[in-house]
């Protein structure tokens, strides 16, 4: 290759400098042949074996409890000062949170969530940062009902985008291997 640089350059005597590039893989799982239990001989399809990625048993409570986070928040004050902001169990209890938050389903929501890739919430978010800018761009600024639209459509996108990728990031930083 530097011979092919060298007869190309108009200098035949100073050789063009090539740079090598690297390349990574970003594969968030290995590999693994799988065996299909239901498969049956056909003149199409896959094989008896079929090529599939590794699954990710991690249990995330056990996570949190090997990296001691709840002593960490109780020497951070974090529960202190939530206290000082007004937010108390009493106040959790007067609003009715942990109600909505079984009957919306949000436990198993989170639960199924913690056993996504985190590749994946990262993906996610980006659709939603650009609609957030789209939403900017696009909507008109005719009158004030569709500015305020535009703000609130683009704060819910921005929030979601911005909740999505740091929930990825804590995620990843959670099922890494040890």
């Amino acid at each position: 290759m530097e011979t092919l640089a060298r007869h190309l350059s108009p200098f035949s005597h100073a050789p063009i400098p090539l740079r090598r590039f690297k390349t990574m893989a970003m594969a968030p799982k290995k590999k693994v042949n799988r065996y299909d239990e239901n498969w049956k001989k056909q003149w199409y399809g896959a094989g008896i074996f079929f090529e599939s990625g590794e699954d990710l048993n991690v249990d995330v409570i056990k996570k949190i409890e090997k990296r001691k986070v709840l002593s960490t928040v109780e020497k951070a004050g974090l529960l202190s000062k939530a206290e000082e902001l007004g937010l108390t169990l009493s106040s959790v209890e007067k609003l009715g949170l942990f109600s909505k938050a079984e009957e919306l389903g949000l436990l198993s929501l989170l639960e199924s969530v913690a056993t996504v890739s985190p590749s994946v919430l990262a993906s996610i978010s980006l659709p939603l940062l650009v609609a957030a800018i789209a939403t900017i761009v696009i909507v008109p600024d005719d009158s004030t009902v569709l500015v305020v639209a535009q703000y609130i459509l683009a704060a819910a996108f921005g929030v979601g985008a911005a909740g999505l990728f740091v929930g990825s990031v804590v995620l990843g930083g959670l099922q890494e291997s040890e």
